[in-house]
């Protein structure tokens, strides 16, 4: 990069102003002789380590000495000395040289780096690059001999200068003193002390090629932030020329060209000059979409899936949410976009390459829980079967308590972004402790739907779904079997407004939801009810590491008495989505075989402590406490009202918390276990 090196800069006679060029300076233009002209730096010498990297290489290689100033050219007068590195000399007292000359030069020895005298000029960021870097850091752990110490402290000296002066500290100036912990294992005090001098500011800012405001009323120049008058801060500058960058791509400038900043050094008058040169390429606004051959869709679905249309102002973070929603689909692995000149100079084209995904996938699970038995489940999905985007997905299940067979056909991005239209066709036979059930069934959904890509504040569903079901259960005090069939049609509808901060792990925000289904029943005569359920939860954040979260659910059916709605279609409650520390489906009435039966109304509470631990926070832990009831009547009742409490351990994975769960009934009924564990993935709520 062309941004000039701290501290390597020759010294010039006096300060000279730059000729100013053109608006827009061609490349190969010749600058006129001047021969006052302030010279550019080479490069800093230093890569600056990437902080989120676990860890930096060191440079091997010494910063290279800067060349022989001309002869003409007297040095700069040297910054005089502070008075700390006045008073930093004569504290090594004769008492410490004496028992530095004591130690055997050979013998390893412990020691120990400390920076002194930068509390004014330094920041996170300079001691988290000088730890990373630091040629004594790195040995700290290790000993090593009186000569080994100090060409490593003499390696930092230069160093420390060298991060000075990209922060603007041009005359600073880095020593290093040593001192001796006597004992039976001395141990060396490495000091190193900075005069940092004066900071440098930019007496000159030039900025070409940025003149007047975009057609969105955008002063270019506005852009970039740096003026005259600020430190000459290497940081700042680079900063600033990448928001530079992303706001001319965010405002409709796709083929700019913003070239590295060059910073000119004046060390007489202790200055600098900041030129930078921009090319804009031309204010464009989206043209035409076009696809490669081998895509797994035409470019008109591409256009569905975008968040722009033809005609709008350029916008990068249009092109990466693009990009990101493509790989979203499971069709495509990887996504090239590149912008292309258009058919008129306003206009930018798009060619997107797209490399396929495999489309088909095929799993299997087996499992065994502790109420619901032996399970296998398996499952062959076509993301592409109906193109574009239609999935079919074949799945079955044989269980001890369960046997089905389900198909689902699921069309994404129908007509709009994130519109999803379902179709399923399914049969099953469910023996759970509450009901014996076979039945079949077809549904389908229009919904607007969220994911992990966009969240969404707002999302919606409704539906139809027809439905025959073969019900067994036991009824009246004699446990007499009762054998009816019903033939229901239901229309469910429902609305989610989410205001979370995250769809799986959600600190802080609350969600609110609600579903209604109307739905009539043909069972010896025709009746109809309506169900219907209120969701909420809330999240509030005490610190870094630890979240307080509660939810309430609440539903009711009205229009007919619980014994005559399908045992299917009543509400039940516990287990690890409801109330843990109970079995599934096992809180509320019972009949007299201790079997649930189920009711017209639900009601659910609970509150959990989410506390976060480790170097990343990546693991948790949650007290939780629930409670939940289900009625006969209309309306939850407290008399049925059962509570569970438990603790849960979390890992936090980069897709999501791993959650495990052990809970414990406070309050059970007979027959209740007196542990529940459940593991899923995302909270609990």
């Amino acid at each position: 990069m062309m941004l000039a090196v701290p501290g390597i800069a020759r010294a010039q006679p006096s300060p000279t102003t730059v000729p100013s060029p053109s608006a827009t300076p061609a490349p190969a233009q010749t600058a006129p002789d001047n021969s006052l002209d302030l010279e550019e730096m080479p490069d800093i010498g230093l890569d600056w380590p990437d902080l989120a990297a676990p860890s930096a290489s060191l440079p091997t290689d010494p910063v290279p000495e800067p060349e022989a100033a001309s002869q003409n050219q007297a040095p700069p007068p040297p910054y005089p000395p502070s008075d700390a590195e006045v008073a930093a000399e004569q504290a090594t007292s004769d008492a410490t040289r004496d028992a530095l000359a004591a130690l055997d030069p050979s013998v390893p020895l412990r020691y120990h780096t400390t920076l002194d005298g930068f509390s004014a000029v330094a920041d996170a960021t300079f001691y988290t690059r000088f730890d990373t870097l630091s040629v004594l850091k790195q040995g700290e752990g290790d000993r090593a001999n009186i000569a080994q110490i100090r060409r490593r402290g003499q390696s930092d000296t230069d160093l420390v200068d060298e991060l000075l002066r990209a922060r603007g500290y041009y005359d600073s100036r880095t020593r290093m003193r040593l001192g001796v912990d006597a004992g039976t294992d001395p141990h060396v005090n490495v000091i190193l002390g900075a005069s940092a001098g004066p900071r440098y500011l930019l007496s000159n800012v030039q900025v070409f090629g940025l003149e007047g405001a975009s057609p969105l009323g955008t002063d270019l120049r506005g852009l970039f932030t740096v003026k005259q008058g600020d430190p000459a801060d290497t940081d700042a500058i680079l900063a600033a020329t990448d928001k530079l960058r992303t706001g001319l791509g965010e405002g409709g400038y796709p083929f700019a060209d913003v070239r590295e900043p060059v910073l000119t050094v004046d060390h007489q008058q202790r200055e600098a000059i900041l030129n930078l040169n921009v090319t804009t390429g031309g204010f464009r606004r989206f043209g035409e979409i076009k696809v490669n051959q081998q895509a797994p869709f035409d470019a008109r679905h591409v256009a569905v899936i975008s968040r722009f249309k033809p005609g709008q102002p350029y916008n990068q973070s249009d092109i990466t949410d693009l990009d990101r929603a493509l790989i979203a689909t499971g069709l495509v692995s990887q996504v090239t976009i590149t912008p292309q000149e258009g058919k008129t100079d306003q206009l930018v084209d798009l060619a997107i390459s797209m490399t396929p995904a495999p489309p088909r996938t095929i799993s299997g699970e087996i499992g065994y829980g502790t109420g619901e038995g032996a399970r296998i489940e398996a499952s062959w999905q076509h993301r592409n079967f109906f193109p574009p985007e239609g999935a079919l997905t074949l799945r079955g299940v044989l269980g001890t308590q369960e046997q089905s067979l389900t198909a689902t056909l699921r069309r994404n991005n129908l007509g709009r972004r994130d519109r999803v239209l379902n179709l399923e066709l399914s049969g099953a036979n469910v023996d759970q402790p509450a009901y014996q059930a076979l039945t079949a069934g077809i549904a389908g959904s229009f919904e607007r739907q969220t994911n992990l890509i966009f969240q969404k504040d707002w999302t919606w569903s409704f539906g139809a779904e027809l439905r025959i079901s073969d019900e067994r259960d036991l009824y009246g005090a004699s446990l007499t079997p009762r054998h009816r069939t019903y033939v229901i049609a239901a229309l469910p509808t429902g609305v989610t407004y989410d205001g979370s901060d995250d769809l799986l792990d959600p600190r802080k925000g609350f969600r609110l939801g609600a579903r209604i289904s109307p739905e009539v029943s043909l069972q010896n005569g025709v009746f109809s009810y309506i169900r219907g359920q209120v969701d909420g939860s809330a999240y509030v954040p005490f610190s870094d590491r630890v979240t307080i979260a509660g939810r309430f659910r609440l539903g009711t059916i009205v229009g007919a008495s619980a014994d005559r709605i399908a045992p299917t279609r009543r509400y039940y409650s516990g287990g690890g989505g409801s109330v843990r520390g109970y079995g599934y489906q096992a809180i509320g009435p019972r009949d007299l075989n201790n079997d649930p039966v189920g009711g017209r109304s639900l009601g659910e509470l609970s509150l959990e402590a989410r506390f976060r631990f480790g170097s990343l926070n990546q693991f948790g832990l949650v007290p939780f406490i629930d409670a939940g009831t289900i009625s006969a009547d209309p309306w939850p009742s407290a008399r049925e009202l059962r509570i569970g409490a438990g603790l849960g351990l979390r890992y936090y994975s980069n897709f999501g918390p791993i959650r495990i769960d052990v809970g414990t009934p406070l309050n059970p009924q007979p027959g209740d276990s007196r542990i529940g564990v459940y593991v899923s993935l995302g909270q609990a709520f």
